[in-house]
C-alpha cells in the first residue's frame, strides 16, 4: 500500500454561521434556499462532481495539502450519507444528539486518496439521490423538528438542509 500523502490542514472552523451570513468563499446564502428545493439542488450539485471527475486525472492533487478532486467527491458522498442519516433521526426521534464525525480522521482512514474516481462518481450520485428523495419527501410539518450535534448546536429539519446544501456546494466551488 503506497503511503499516505500530505496531511491536510485540518479544518477546525464552526460553520454553523453559514445559516445566518452568506458565505464569502463560495457566495451561498442560505436564506435564499427554498427548503423545498434543496432535494433538487443536490441532484444538481451532484451532476457537477460528475462531471468534474471525469475530467483529467481527478485524482492528482493540485497542491500537496489540498485534497484532489477525487478526495473531496468522496467527502462529498460522505456527507451525503451522513446528513441522510442525521435527517432521518430527526424524523424518527424527538430531539436526537448526533455523534461527533472527524471529516479528516474519516479521509485518512478510509483512503480518499486512494479511490477509484469511477467508483466515487457512482457512489456520489447514489448517496446525493437518496439524501435528496428524502427532503423530498419531508413534510412541511415537520420542518421544525430539532437535532443536536455533539458541539450542541440545535438544527432544524429546514436549517440543517440549509447547511447540508452550502457544504456541497462549497466544495463544488473548491474543485471549480
Amino acid at each position: 500500500m503506497p503511503d499516505a500523502p500530505a496531511p491536510i490542514v485540518p479544518d477546525a472552523k464552526d460553520w454553523t454561521w453559514v445559516l445566518d451570513t452568506p458565505c464569502p468563499e463560495c457566495g451561498f446564502v442560505a436564506a435564499d434556499v427554498d427548503v423545498a428545493r434543496v432535494g433538487d439542488a443536490i441532484r444538481a450539485d451532484a451532476a457537477t462532481w460528475a462531471v468534474v471527475l471525469d475530467g483529467p486525472d481527478p485524482s492528482a492533487r493540485p497542491r500537496p495539502d489540498v485534497w484532489s478532486v477525487t478526495e473531496y467527491a468522496c467527502h462529498v458522498r460522505d456527507v451525503h450519507r451522513l446528513f441522510a442519516e442525521r435527517v432521518r433521526s430527526m424524523l424518527d426521534q424527538d430531539g436526537p444528539h448526533f455523534a461527533g464525525w472527524d471529516q479528516d480522521a474519516t479521509a485518512v482512514e478510509s483512503r480518499y486518496d486512494q479511490a477509484d474516481p469511477a467508483v466515487v462518481r457512482s457512489e456520489l450520485l447514489a448517496a446525493a439521490d437518496a439524501v435528496a428523495a428524502l427532503y423530498d419527501g419531508v413534510p412541511a410539518a415537520a420542518l421544525d423538528r430539532t437535532g443536536f450535534r455533539s458541539d450542541g448546536s440545535a438544527f432544524t429539519v429546514d436549517s440543517i438542509a440549509r447547511y447540508h446544501l452550502h457544504d456541497v456546494v462549497h466544495h463544488s466551488w473548491d474543485v471549480r
